[in-house]
Parts: C-alpha cells; structure tokens; sequence
C-alpha cells in the first residue's frame, strides 16, 4: 500500500483525461474526458499515485502522518490547465491603442503607424531583465489563481539578438522561482523590426545565422516558432527560419493562416511541426496535410473574439482529425486574457466545440502541443499532481458560466498553491 500526502476525495466529478499515450485527441475520442463520479486522486512526493472511484483510490493507499486531505464534495476536479500558447514576457501598455480600436481604427491602420507589436517592442527593449521577470511574475500569478499550472511562453518583442536573447532568459527564472512550469519559445520572427524594414530578408538571415545558434548553445528555447501571415512573414522566410531551428534541435511551431491563406497549415505539416496555431484562415487541404501529419492545430478563440474576426472552423478540423488544442495567447494587443476557464467558454460559445471537448483541448491535447504529454495534462499514475477543483458539481460549468471564478483550489506538483 502506498503512503500518500495529499488526498481529494468524494468529488461529484473527476475528470482523469485517462487515455491513449501515444497521441492527442482526434475525433469522437476529443469529447472523453475520463468522467468518474465520486472520484478521488491521492499523490505523494507531488506526483499522483492513483485517480478513479473513492472507494478504490482509498484501498490503494493509506495517508501520511501529516496528509493534506481535500473532501471535494459537490465539485469538479480535474488536471491543471495547459496554456500551449502565450506571449508572457514583455513590457509596456496597449491600452490607448485598444481605445483608437473602439472607436473605429481598424488593428492594420494601428499597425501601419508603428504601432501593434512593433509599440511593445520599443517598450521591451527599454526594460532591463529585472523588469520582464516581475511582470512576467505577477501574469503568472493571475494564470495561476485561473487554474493554469503549465504554459508555454514566448519570446518576440525583442527582435534584436540580445533583447530576444533577455527575453527568453527572463521566462526562464521565472520559470525556475514560480509555481506555474513554462517553456520557451523562440519567437524572433514575429514581426520585421523597424531597422530591417526595407530588407526582411537580412532580418531572417539574423536570425538563422546569429541568433539561433546563441540560443542553442544556451539551452534557452525547446521551440521555434514563426508568424506566417500578410505583413509578417513568408512561407519562404518562416520556412528558412524553422528548418535552421529544426537543425539545430528546436522543434517547430508556426502562427498559421491568422489573417489570410497563406499555405502556413501546410507549412507546418511538411515540416512536422509540433503545432500550428490561428488557422483562422486555413485552407481545407491544408487542415488535411495537418491531420496526416498529427500536427496539433492550437486554437485562440480570445483573439477572434478580441478582434472581431470569425472563429477558426474548429469543428471542420474535428471532422477532418486534425489533434485540437486551446490556448489563451496572452499578449498585450490582440488578447489580453490570462484566463484558460474563459478560453473553454468562447470555445463553446464562439466555435461549438462541447464543454468535454474544449476541456480536453485545454490539458492533455495542450500538452501534447508542447510535447509534456508525459508528464501533465491528465491524473494519471505517475504524472505531475497538478490539478483544479471547480466550485461547481459539472464540468459543463466551465463552459456556462463564463467569466465567474468559478476556480476554487489548484493544487501544483502535489502542493495547494491556490485556495
């Protein structure tokens, strides 16, 4: 018998997200959340020791001494969310600009006025280290109290070696010091900064040449990503830039196909990206490329929703088999949420995926977008004790009751951290 130090009992639901290993989601298998009812979970030394019905959790394992016993009657409990997409690390405010929106200025005239990403890159090349780390501290508590207990972050408003280079090392002590696990992301093409503005093509070979290699040598970023649209960057340029990350063993990401077709769906599924992400736009037969290729096609729904744009056909690309994940992409410009639970009711209510489905997407299918599969994103024997208890006794809740609190306890690697 095992001897565990943390206990949650009798909770109405337990979602497990118990599954296939060797892949995320696809299809009908998108919508089996691992439903128990009177479920348990018991972990010791922070990784979970056994999940499923009360009664047999209890006869697996006896507590420690001194066990954290959590009675979750009348509530929902289930992993800790998985974040697969933000932009954590940066400085400065957009809110003037997010009024010029209201009142009628579309987000390219913004843009074409230097403002829109290029704004927060003034803002972020003018802050030292210090500064990113306590920003990027106190948004990660804001996730963290919403139930995300893993993200990815990325880099981007530096687009200077060494700003890019600070960026990434600032989500890396944050991740060391704080509760919620991150992992980086190189995301140097973002935008063509001003000072390439009249030869991108000398920007990219910066990047290539210059700043991947520093990266490398750093252990800074597991991931390479790249913005693949009109006014960002060509096929041909994100192309260049991922197979030179690639090489150099930062596996791919894309922003895909956000504004127009661009053929970056697939991009991402000749490269055998490990995601792309938007896909706002994308073509039919690059979503079957994608679903060939198992590449997980990220959805943000709080940046459709924040700009006004259509939501991506997120249940075509169900049909189609393309692995369905959900992120926030947390930025100051075009989707200023921290809030996973949020994230779970647009996609509901905006592209019509079920309340089962959306919290699949938010945990093992996001783990799997940023290749933690292994390790969270389910309550699974051997897995990292991260989880989240709902004040509600349906997991439908997170999707219904959008915009409440409804996140009462997160419980990380084990430990209580929220509630």
């Amino acid at each position: 018998m095992h001897v565990a130090d943390l206990i949650v009992t009798r909770a109405a639901e337990l979602l497990t997200l118990a599954g296939d290993p060797d892949g995320p989601r696809v299809g009908p298998a998108l919508a089996d959340v691992g439903l128990v009812r009177d479920g348990a979970v018991a972990a010791a030394d922070g990784q979970i020791l056994a999940a499923g019905p009360t009664a047999e959790v209890l006869d697996l394992v006896r507590p420690a001494r001194r066990a954290r016993r959590i009675d979750a009657t009348g509530r929902v409990v289930l992993p800790g969310f998985v974040d697969p997409h933000t932009h954590l690390i940066f400085a400065g405010s957009r809110a003037e600009e997010f009024e010029r929106r209201l009142r009628g200025t579309s987000y390219r005239e913004i843009a074409a006025a230097g403002g829109g990403i290029l704004s927060t890159v003034a803002a972020t090349r003018a802050a030292d280290e210090e500064t990113l780390v306590r920003l990027g501290w106190a948004r990660l508590d804001r996730m963290l109290a919403c139930g995300t207990t893993t993200a990815e972050a990325k880099s981007g408003y530096g687009l200077t070696v060494d700003d890019e280079l600070k960026q990434l090392r600032a989500v890396h002590r944050v991740s060391a010091r704080h509760d919620v696990d991150l992992v980086a992301t190189l995301l140097a093409a973002h935008a063509v900064p001003f000072e390439f503005a009249a030869d991108p093509d000398a920007y990219v070979a910066l990047i290539t040449d210059d700043l991947l290699p520093l990266v490398a040598d750093e252990d800074l970023a597991e991931f390479c990503d790249a913005f693949c649209d009109p006014g960002a960057f060509t096929i041909e340029q994100s192309r260049a830039v991922l197979e030179a990350a690639d090489d150099l063993g930062l596996r791919p990401k894309l922003h895909a196909d956000e504004f127009a077709d661009t053929g970056g769906a697939r991009l991402a599924a000749e490269l055998e990206a490990i995601s792309a992400d938007h896909l706002l736009r994308a073509s039919e037969e690059g979503l079957r490329a994608m679903a060939a290729a198992g590449v997980v096609g990220v959805l943000l729904p709080g940046t459709a929703f924040f700009l006004g744009l259509p939501y991506a056909n997120a249940r075509r690309m169900i049909e189609l088999g393309v692995p369905v994940a959900l992120a926030t992409d947390f930025n100051p410009g075009t989707s200023p949420t921290w809030s996973m639970p949020a994230v779970i009711a647009l996609a509901a209510a905006g592209m019509r995926m079920t309340p089962a489905e959306a919290i699949v997407a938010a945990t093992i299918n996001a783990a799997w977008a940023i290749g933690l599969a292994e390790e969270v994103g389910s309550l699974e024997p051997g897995k990292a004790a991260d989880l989240v208890i709902l004040d509600a006794p349906d997991h439908r809740a997170l999707a219904m009751h959008f915009g409440a609190p409804i996140v009462q306890t997160v419980v990380k690697r084990g430990r209580v951290v929220v509630g």
